[in-house]
């Protein structure tokens, strides 16, 4: 099998995908995520976008493991797996953390409610 493309290419593929998908997307989920999950808004929206990024890095972990393989060489798959296995950890790991904000600022509007009625 030829290899997709060479180390050169491979370097810039994959600080691409890291820019674009830690930096920027990573950053603007992370950004208006947590501001919006903190003042309990827009809840499908901030949801979707990490099931959205998740879903993204997913897929170029799945393109790197396709390369890893049918024998492609270390630069190949590398350049996919790094930046797809970085984004998923983090936005898995920080979805549970969003979503706990949400019952929060819910919790939060009960209380005050419920001081409101009494």
């Amino acid at each position: 099998m030829q290899q997709w493309f060479d180390e050169n290419t491979a370097g810039a593929v994959g600080g691409i995908m890291g820019a674009v998908l830690g930096g920027g997307f990573g950053g603007i989920v992370g950004g208006v995520g947590g501001t919006l999950a903190a003042m309990g808004k827009a809840k499908a929206f901030v949801i979707g976008m990490f099931i959205t990024a998740i879903g993204i890095s997913l897929i170029i972990v799945f393109v790197g493991l396709y390369a890893l393989i049918n024998g492609q060489p270390w630069h190949v798959w590398f350049a996919f797996l790094l930046p797809g296995m970085i984004t998923s950890i983090i936005m898995g790991g920080l979805l549970p953390v969003v979503q706990k904000r949400y019952c929060q600022a819910e919790q939060r509007k009960l209380d005050a409610e419920a001081i409101r009625t009494a």
